[in-house]
């Protein structure tokens, strides 16, 4: 007889893995950014750490009637009744990623766009095409600066949205033939089937047939009949020591999910032990007052609940429904507290630094993307590479003085800030990235790499030359009303206001070791010819 429990239900140990050793938790009035994605985030004070003893589960007949604002909110909370309490990165994936509503792959909505003024927030590519002429030029001086490789060249994209970004990469290299010719194939990392065929249509036509292979799916781009494949992950794109891969990551890295923890002080008879069932894990009684880290988790808010009732932030838009969940915070260590926060000196400094009450975000994808781009363009003990070669370009907001992130989870929708608990699978999520932690993963796995930045975005393109290039498309516009718009749009990239573009957004580069003795250009380098 086949169990009445849905398959997703008996699923959800294995989905989520539990991620404490009680199934309660502190419930938490941490507030959480719906940011636009260009804002800076918000620093915690004591005011806002106000935890109290509510549980974060409840009798399954207590909700069985509850309406859920999306389908994916309510799979979410059937699997938490199952499991517990989640990590702050779980449920990241399962909102931007799972297949049943997921914001990029499993869409709800009739004819769906996450993208422009229709959609949910505009990025660079969509607001000038200058920007990604400028990033293909970047790759071309790289060429230029390491031999001028005649065969060879990957162009990978990580997160390519509509595929605008490549589509005027692709287009500007075409007008350096050398290096068009060089170029073997262009790999697509997206996990979106949608985005996918959106990307296909723009880059290869909407008639050109897209077949499937065990690598991924693969097309002919319209610019020389060049083969491009779609992979749903990076590590299905081959690593040969011969090719010169140029890596675009274009707000990628905030996608990524992220887990949450704050440092409590643990009085002696208090200390616990995590998990029973997770023999790897020490126990962490002691016999005198620790620090110990305690991972923040997300559970469902109470039946009934209001914006009013859970406090919701002023920043954030109360015309969305209440959210269905919260962050809580764990009694106990959890696998992931253990381990992440002492993953990097930077974090563990944090304990004498800063002491009981200190906030860090980790996001270990962010670290397996940083050192598989190091490893592609400078080899590793894996994937030895005799010359390294290539470059890795990544643009996106956060700090860019090696400060870790901190409360900066943020929800966005139709360009409004909301709550990131809010109406799941609709609602965007990032945060800011961890520039420091990227570039320590990456000097970390390859010895053959070195980087450079982040500086902020407005610096690089203004060093890049956007604007001689905007004065020429203005030129070129005829109209004066075209020629006011073409610089309305670079000026907005490299606005360097409270919140503008080319203050918040940051670019980093990772490119062959070289002792230091040439700085990409956007870095503070000249063009080699």
């Amino acid at each position: 007889m086949k169990s009445a429990v849905p398959r997703a239900l008996r699923n959800a140990r294995r989905i989520f893995p539990r991620a404490s050793s009680t199934r309660s938790s502190s419930s938490s009035s941490l507030p959480r950014l719906g940011n636009n994605r260009l804002n800076g985030t918000t620093t915690l004070t004591s005011q806002h750490r106000n935890f109290s003893a509510t549980t974060g589960l409840r009798d399954i007949d207590e909700d069985k009637d509850r309406k859920w604002s999306t389908p994916l909110a309510k799979q979410l909370a059937a699997a938490i009744e199952l499991t517990g309490p989640i990590p702050l990165a779980s449920f990241m994936r399962m909102c931007l990623t799972s297949d049943i509503g997921g914001y990029y792959t499993g869409a709800i909505e009739k004819d769906r766009d996450q993208f422009g003024l229709k959609g949910d927030f505009v990025t660079s590519p969509e607001i000038s095409q200058v920007f990604g002429e400028l990033i293909g030029v970047w790759f071309l001086t790289e060429w230029l600066a390491q031999g001028r490789q005649s065969r060879g060249v990957e162009l990978i994209e990580v997160g390519p949205g509509r595929g605008t970004l490549m589509d005027d990469v692709l287009r500007t290299i075409q007008s350096f033939p050398a290096m068009a010719n060089s170029i073997d194939a262009i790999y697509m990392v997206e996990a979106s089937p949608e985005l996918r065929m959106a990307q296909k249509n723009l880059l290869c036509g909407e008639d050109a047939p897209m077949t499937e292979s065990k690598v991924g799916y693969h097309s002919v781009c319209k610019y020389n009949a060049l083969p491009i494949v779609w992979t749903e992950t990076i590590k299905s794109i081959p690593i040969a020591p011969q090719k010169m891969p140029f890596i675009v990551a274009h707000e990628f890295f905030d996608a990524l999910p992220i887990h949450a923890f704050e440092l409590v002080s643990v009085p002696a008879s208090k200390s616990e032990a995590p998990s029973s069932t997770d023999n790897s894990s020490p126990s962490s009684k002691t016999t005198t007052p620790t620090l110990q880290w305690r991972e923040m988790l997300v559970s469902p808010t109470p039946p009934g609940s209001t914006h009013e009732s859970l406090k919701t932030p002023a920043t954030q838009s109360r015309e969305t429904p209440p959210p269905d969940f919260q962050l809580t915070r764990a009694t106990s260590s959890t696998r992931h507290s253990l381990y992440l926060p002492e993953s990097s000196p930077r974090f563990r400094a944090l304990k004498s630094s800063v002491g009981p009450g200190a906030l860090l975000e980790v996001c270990p994808d962010a670290s397996l993307y940083a050192s598989d781009f190091a490893a592609r363009i400078g080899g590793s003990p894996q994937h030895p590479k005799p010359k390294p070669s290539g470059a890795a370009l990544i643009l996106d907001y956060g700090p860019g003085d090696g400060t870790i992130p901190t409360n900066s989870l943020r929800g966005i929708r139709k360009h409004r800030r909301v709550s990131p608990f809010a109406e799941p699978g609709l609602t965007d999520l990032s945060v800011d990235v961890d520039f420091a932690g990227i570039a320590e993963s990456a000097t970390r796995a390859s010895e053959g790499v070195e980087v450079h930045g982040p500086v902020a975005q407005g610096d690089f393109l203004e060093l890049m030359g956007i604007r001689e290039r905007a004065e020429v498309l203005a030129k070129r516009a005829g109209e004066e009303e075209k020629g006011r718009a073409v610089e309305k749009a670079w000026r907005r990239l490299v606005d360097r206001g409270p919140g503008g573009m080319g203050k918040v957004y940051q670019a980093l580069a990772i490119v062959p070791e070289n002792g230091g003795r040439r700085r990409p250009v956007g870095f503070g380098g000249d063009v080699v010819q």
